[in-house]
């Protein structure tokens, strides 16, 4: 079904338990769709002041009133936090039958609501692949981004339309298959983030002004190029065996930043692994490059 042929959800009134970085930009996106913001619920002040800035006007009450409230609740928790919160719901009765009930975590399907489903509710899961600020920024990003989506047969068409109105994509994800999606989704993009924070502080220690400048338009080829053609294109000392290389890295790192070097090893190990399974890296260069890294992981680890 092409997006523009989707029923269109009717207007909801939106409640928020969980004033996070999430919950708030998701609101903002289901408003400017012309849904209605009723509720929201935030206990640090951080939550409070976040709820305060992004949903202006909207009263700051507590979750079992915000179910009391809203046609629609986004449940943005952490995910520790998740279950317990629904279940606590259920028992103290807050759950209304017919109410849709949205979870935003990516580890968990629709089976976390199963205490809210017995007593009534629609259970969705819709997880957004977007890493998110706190601010207004986030609700421009949404524009385009990819959503985990997993519900009941019965709500799947109601599931896509309101990811489609908050500007996303759906991408449908069994329920089984979800802690392996958010691995997937972690692997990429939060450790990213340390990789990147990693480079850059030793940049700055090896006399480098501007990291970020320095690396901006090298990571941004980077990813396009892994995008477009995935480890087709791996560049670098340990795809090309570049053996002598790879150990001045790691004396190097040790000497200057100890604590990067476990990363740099399990690092160049699987980039090793992946370049000679795709044929890249030549087997007679794979021997010596496999040493180097073996011997260094023996000789002294991070010490």
């Amino acid at each position: 079904m092409n997006p523009s042929q989707q029923p269109r959800p009717a207007r909801l009134a939106v409640g928020v338990v969980g004033a996070g970085r999430v919950g708030p930009a998701l609101a903002c996106a289901l408003q400017q769709a012309g849904h209605r913001p009723v509720a929201v619920s935030g206990v640090s002040d951080t939550s409070v002041r976040r709820a305060a800035r992004m949903l202006p006007d909207v009263p700051l009450v507590p979750p079992a009133q915000v179910l009391e409230l809203a046609d629609l609740v986004l449940l943005t928790v952490p995910d520790d936090a998740l279950p317990s919160l629904v279940e606590g719901l259920a028992e103290t009765g807050a759950v209304r039958p017919g109410q849709l009930l949205v979870h935003t975590s990516g580890r968990y399907g629709t089976s976390v609501l199963d205490p809210a489903r017995r007593a009534g509710a629609l259970p969705l899961a819709l997880h957004p692949a977007m890493t998110f600020t706190g601010t207004e920024v986030d609700v421009q990003r949404l524009a385009g981004c990819s959503f985990g989506v997993t519900a009941p047969d019965e709500l799947r068409l109601a599931a896509e339309a309101l990811v489609i109105e908050m500007g996303g994509e759906p991408e449908w994800i069994a329920e089984e298959n979800r802690p392996l999606y958010h691995a997937a989704l972690a692997l990429g993009a939060n450790h990213l983030v340390t990789l990147v924070a990693q480079s850059m502080e030793l940049l700055a220690k090896a006399g480098v002004e501007r990291p970020d400048r320095m690396l901006g338009p090298l990571l941004g080829a980077a990813l396009d190029n892994a995008l477009r053609s995935g480890d087709a294109a791996l560049t670098g000392p340990v795809a090309r065996g570049d053996a002598g290389t790879v150990a001045a890295h790691v004396s190097e790192l040790r000497r200057h930043a100890p604590a990067a070097v476990a990363g740099y090893l399990a690092m160049a190990r699987t980039t090793a692994d992946r370049a000679l399974s795709h044929g890249l890296l030549k087997p007679e260069l794979a021997e010596d490059l496999l040493g180097v890294l073996a011997d260094t992981e023996s000789d002294g680890g991070d010490r």
